[in-house]
């Protein structure tokens, strides 16, 4: 089975551009909608509790994790990220490998955010990045979380590896939304 990674910083489009590969009758398994998953599997979150102690979970709550304090925890310190993705990333490349064996297609998607920074690159035959300019991805973004500032869309994309090394690295890459001459004569 053919195994397709299709990544990008945020607002590049990737999960716009996964729905013409599923049209295609390529399968596609999105990763942060199964890293989500795994935030309420009890096994997981002892895993949490251990990495980053109780005060990652909402008081009087013991069993529900608090995104916003985990969050806050791991893009303040880069260790701490470091220790979360490798929680994160081997058990949604375990579930990535299950899902896949149950596909009938000659090949499969991953979409995911994060396929170079977590060095997941073996994984994959090929590896497609979706690219947008700057502006764009900051109005894709806002339209869909309105609660976000431009800075604090700014920030998570410094965060990020920087979007032309993606390009640099990936097999392919997909130009969405606006050409960079619209983008740039705004």
């Amino acid at each position: 089975m053919y195994k397709i990674a299709l990544t990008g910083g945020i607002g590049t489009g990737k999960t716009y551009l996964s729905t013409h590969f599923i049209e295609m009758g390529i399968p596609v398994f999105y990763a942060d909608d199964e890293a989500k998953k795994l935030y309420s599997d009890q096994q997981f979150l002892q895993k949490i509790r251990e990495a980053f102690g109780e005060e990652v979970f909402i008081p009087g709550h013991p069993d529900q994790l608090s995104f916003e304090r985990l969050a806050a925890k791991v893009f303040a310190d880069e260790e701490a990220l470091q220790r979360l993705n490798q929680l994160v990333h081997p058990a949604v490349m375990k579930q990535f490998e299950e899902w896949s064996a149950r596909q009938d297609a000659p090949a499969v998607m991953m979409e995911s955010a994060v396929v170079f920074e977590g060095n997941l690159e073996q994984y994959f035959d090929k590896i497609i990045v979706a690219d947008a300019p700057v502006e764009l991805r900051i109005r894709r973004v806002l339209a869909r979380n309105p609660e976000m500032t431009r800075e604090q869309i700014l920030a998570r994309m410094a965060r990020q590896m920087p979007q032309d090394e993606k390009c640099r690295r990936a097999n392919l890459v997909v130009c969405t939304g606006e050409t960079y001459i619209e983008a740039n004569n705004m």
